[in-house]
């Protein structure tokens, strides 16, 4: 958890200064790494301090970032065109992570899968040079959660499948910030494109 928050950070720094915040996706992506430092924040705070506290805010902000990431992909691959749509799904987003605490258990399955087919949806319909990596993370990602469902006992007394886990999720949020990097660049040159244009 920490090893991911810290590449978070560094990451977002990055995107900070490799990306113009006049790029159409800036708002969008700095706010989904702070939603994501977050998470690993309270990741790293449950797998010190294991409470029903911090278990409870280690799954609510798990579940934010997955839900911020259907947000993310919602405003790249409609919002950006249909504003008015954003806005409708950013209140029952918004609706849902208010009901969200008091489910028993998080729907984390349901949306990681909304997740997974909205994104490679677009990844293959957008043949953009740079989508293969987003379509890398979102299936690499959905590989990494079987390792959740097929627990096994830790190897060298250390290493069970939470841990590895994580370790794999590690390299896969430099590679998700590398796309979203590209995708930022590649807007902000299309609406430069077209300003030239009109």
């Amino acid at each position: 958890s920490f090893l991911n928050g810290l590449v978070s950070f560094l990451m977002l720094l990055r995107y900070r200064a490799t990306v113009p915040p006049t790029s159409p996706m800036y708002p969008t992506c700095v706010a989904f790494a702070w939603v994501s430092l977050n998470a690993w924040f309270w990741s790293t705070v449950f797998h010190t301090r294991d409470t029903a506290l911090t278990e409870k805010l280690d799954y609510f902000c798990a579940s934010a970032v997955i839900l911020h990431s259907v947000y993310l992909c919602c405003v790249r691959t409609i919002g950006l065109q249909r504003p008015a749509l954003i806005s409708i799904f950013r209140a029952f987003l918004l609706l849902f992570l208010g009901v969200l605490p008091s489910l028993p258990d998080p729907p984390l399955p349901p949306s990681g899968l909304l997740n997974l087919g909205w994104w490679l949806r677009w990844c293959l319909r957008s043949r953009l040079p740079h989508a293969w990596k987003c379509a890398a993370v979102v299936l690499l990602l959905q590989a990494l959660a079987l390792l959740e469902l097929l627990d096994f006992p830790p190897l060298l007394w250390v290493l069970d499948a939470h841990a590895l886990w994580h370790l794999g999720t590690v390299p896969l949020n430099v590679l998700f910030y590398s796309f979203l990097m590209d995708d930022s660049l590649y807007l902000l040159k299309a609406n430069s494109d077209l300003s030239k244009v009109d």
